[in-house]
């Protein structure tokens, strides 16, 4: 390397070799990352990876969850598509995960849109709201049991359908999962949409004011718009936890009255561990599995066009 002197002449100076400690350093750095890498990679494919692959290779099998077995082929697959049973239960799943979708995603975005405007109590207000996500389940179910089955019948007598306990109701049983639910998974999706309502500049709801914009005429030119990739999260996030609702049900009627309400996990819970169909319900699995992943991506295929176009 050369550098100019004051009276203009050029000198070399000699550029000094990096340290040896330095070069050590470096080289040891992706080592070091390799070793808080790895402990994740062996756990995920031990708990998730692995056991996911032993359970694809037993659904090709008769295994019963327990003694010998045999080879069978694509044998489950083809029978799972001839099981009454089973598309019963792929077809509440799906009518209960739309509906529950529909109501959680609208009643989150209004509340969402309250605890955004200025009023008292705000962070309070919000931390409320988010209590149902941070309880368990099957407690709050219970409690939601009581509720159906003991309380409603005596405050709504005059109503035919709450004067009986609606969970013995083969026909509207379904509702009062979709009611716990739903009370459930909105606290969440409020914190999500809350996260796309802060991003948006209070210039522009001022300018539409004073160009006369009606609060009605912002939130279809303005707010939703603007968090329709929040939308977006909520919709795909929602169907995808509620099709594979389980705990509710559980709580609330166990999949009664008769299979009224068995959705497809309690299904595979049900056979897969207690039924002697370990293979069967594997191969079920599989194929829910499938069915989840291709929602998933039509719901991001068609709702990310949506965003483009608005």
């Amino acid at each position: 390397m050369a550098t100019v002197t004051a009276d203009g002449t050029r000198r070399a100076e000699r550029v000094r070799p990096a340290a040896p400690d330095a070069r050590r350093r470096s080289k040891l750095a992706p080592r070091a990352y390799y070793w808080f890498v790895w402990p994740a990679v062996i756990a995920f494919a031990g708990f998730h990876t692995v056991p996911v692959l032993i359970g694809v290779f037993f659904s090709f099998t008769n295994y019963a969850g327990y003694g010998a077995w045999d080879f069978v082929g694509i044998a489950n697959y083809v029978n799972i598509f001839r099981d009454d049973r089973v598309l019963q239960a792929y077809g509440f799943s799906f009518l209960f995960a739309i509906v529950a979708t529909v109501f959680t995603n609208a009643i989150s975005l209004a509340i969402a849109m309250g605890l955004n405007a200025k009023i008292r109590a705000r962070n309070f207000w919000r931390g409320v709201y988010f209590v149902p996500y941070i309880l368990a389940v099957l407690v709050v179910g219970y409690v939601f049991q009581f509720l159906f089955s003991n309380s409603l019948p005596r405050i709504l007598s005059g109503i035919p359908l709450f004067r009986d306990n609606i969970l013995a109701n083969p026909d509207w049983a379904w509702t009062a999962v979709v009611v716990l639910a739903v009370w459930q998974a909105c606290a969440f999706s409020i914190i999500i949409y809350l996260a796309g309502l802060q991003t948006i500049p209070a210039d522009i709801y001022e300018a539409a004011s004073i160009d006369g914009a009606t609060p009605a005429r912002q939130f279809r030119s303005i707010t939703f718009p603007l968090i329709s990739a929040f939308f977006t999260i909520n919709v795909v996030l929602s169907l995808k936890g509620f099709l594979q609702v389980f705990d509710p049900i559980i709580a609330l009627t166990n999949g009664g009255p008769g299979t009224s309400t068995e959705s497809v996990t309690m299904l595979i819970f049900r056979g897969g561990f207690s039924g002697g169909e370990f293979a069967y319900q594997t191969a079920n699995a599989v194929i829910f599995f499938i069915v989840i992943t291709i929602v998933s991506l039509l719901q991001f295929r068609v709702l990310q066009r949506r965003e483009a176009d608005f």
